[in-house]
């Protein structure tokens, strides 16, 4: 060892030292004289302190502090959370105040403004999509994170933060992986995802305090026996739990044998996709299932006999959660009363007897997984997006989920040689087909369909197909 090296070690067991004695000095102070001291500290170093030990953990967090903290940075920042202050000072009143009271109550305040600040943003509409143009900005702003809760059968539960988060222009992608929260297929009983947004303090090695929103829960017993494998390479397995929700389970080999076989009970990863279809509120939101859709009401004088059948406009794209493959803008899709069928409504996009309306896609059909030193990419599995408006310009379906394509068998067709796949997915409001054929190493789009149940386009519209 260098002699530098030797001196940098001795200089930090000094200021070790240091610190200690300077920690046992403090606690040998009179409360009144500590509280004094704490009083001229900021939110930052008031937080920091409090993850020390226990004793200045209750003074860090002492309401009196706290709530001389939240009056003045109220009085600096009038626009700061006035419901919220009112409502304080109300409640004050009749209750006593429970522990670190104040201390909850300036950071709410400090998120809802922040989220005040940043709705601006997001009224400003990509003319394609009808979605916020800013989302990814927005999110990045309000500094907004997801987090995933594994519990196993026994009541052990373990939070892990994301490996790795990727926007495309319509969706996210996110990846957990790795560690022992993962470690078991099989005896995992639930996930559940939450939004995170934390505050912005200078806490440097600190994590900082958050405020956490249930997006979904997946009881995984439910759903376990009935997962679709969409897909596989030599080292994973695909699995698609439910729309949006895939698993990635390792793949071994079978002492008995030369061939692969599935063990089925170690996760390699957890994928899940989100649409941007009101993401912002869903993150953030303490009780986002509460939001309720607004129903759009039909035209008072409105005499069209096929009303909500038509004007509806179509994004649709494919991506490998790194770039798209394709991105494609349909309007004016319309279906005639005649035309429904088996409760669905169909909307036509691309038709195979019009070759002019084809469309090649830009790379090939594959989803890139990555899981601490290793990765891959499953051929034929990519995150379908489908964004349906209405003729309003309101967001009408909204999909986001991994799919797998499917070969087909090849019917008569004189335009194309290539194998012929196929795109499907179907969730309770509708379903999608996108048809393919792989002709010299591409693939082309030959037919594009979505199906919208009637049901919900009677509930949007008050209509009565």
């Amino acid at each position: 060892m260098r002699k530098s090296d030797i001196s940098y070690l001795r200089a930090v067991k000094t200021s070790k030292r240091a610190g200690k004695c300077s920690l046992n000095l403090l606690e040998r102070l009179p409360l009144e004289i500590l509280m004094k001291i704490l009083s001229f500290l900021d939110v930052s170093a008031l937080y920091t302190l409090s993850q020390v030990n226990r004793l200045f953990y209750q003074l860090a967090n002492d309401n009196v502090l706290w709530g001389k903290i939240h009056r003045a940075e109220h009085r600096r920042k009038k626009h700061l959370n006035c419901d919220c202050m009112q409502k304080v000072i109300s409640r004050m009143e009749f209750e006593e105040t429970p522990a670190n009271f104040w201390k909850h109550v300036h950071f709410n305040s400090l998120i809802e403004n922040d989220m005040k600040m940043s709705k601006s943003h997001l009224g400003v509409l990509n003319r394609h999509t009808g979605l916020p143009s800013r989302t990814q900005q927005v999110l990045r702003n309000l500094r907004v994170t997801w987090d995933l809760t594994v519990s196993d059968k026994s009541g052990h539960q373990s939070t892990i933060e994301p490996s790795w988060c990727r926007f495309c222009k319509t969706t996210v992608s996110l990846c957990w992986s790795g560690g022992g929260h993962l470690s078991d297929y099989k005896k995992i009983s639930s996930l559940h995802l939450y939004g995170v947004r934390r505050v912005a303090l200078k806490l440097p090695g600190l994590k900082k305090p958050v405020r956490r929103s249930l997006m979904r829960t997946l009881d995984m017993q439910a759903v376990a026996e009935s997962a679709q494998v969409i897909g596989r390479d030599r080292l994973v397995e695909l699995k698609l739990l439910q729309p949006g929700i895939i698993i990635g389970v390792w793949r071994e080999m079978n002492s008995k044998a030369t061939t692969l076989y599935f063990e089925q009970s170690s996760v390699a990863f957890v994928m899940i996709t989100l649409h941007f279809h009101r993401l912002v509120e869903r993150s953030t939101n303490e009780n986002p299932l509460c939001l309720v859709e607004p129903i759009s009401k039909p035209i008072f004088d409105d005499v069209d006999p096929e009303h909500g059948l038509h004007g509806y406009q179509l994004h649709v794209t494919l991506n490998d959660t790194v770039c798209d493959i394709m991105s494609e803008n349909f309007s004016q899709l319309f279906c005639r009363r005649t035309e429904i069928s088996d409760g669905m409504i169909r909307l036509t996009a691309i038709s195979r007897t019009y070759p002019s309306q084809h469309t090649p896609l830009s790379g090939s059909v594959c989803l890139p997984w990555s899981c601490e030193a290793l990765e891959g990419a499953v051929q034929s599995c990519c995150v379908l997006s489908v964004t349906l408006l209405d003729f309003c310009n309101g967001q009408f379906w909204c999909v986001g989920s991994a799919v797998a394509l499917q070969l087909q068998e090849t019917p008569v067709c004189y335009d194309y040689d290539g194998e012929h796949f196929l795109i499907h997915y179907r969730d309770s409001e509708g379903r999608v087909e996108i048809k393919l054929v792989k002709e010299q190493r591409r693939f082309v789009v030959v037919s594009l369909a979505v199906y919208v149940a009637v049901g919900k386009v009677n509930k949007h519209f008050s209509t009565h197909y």
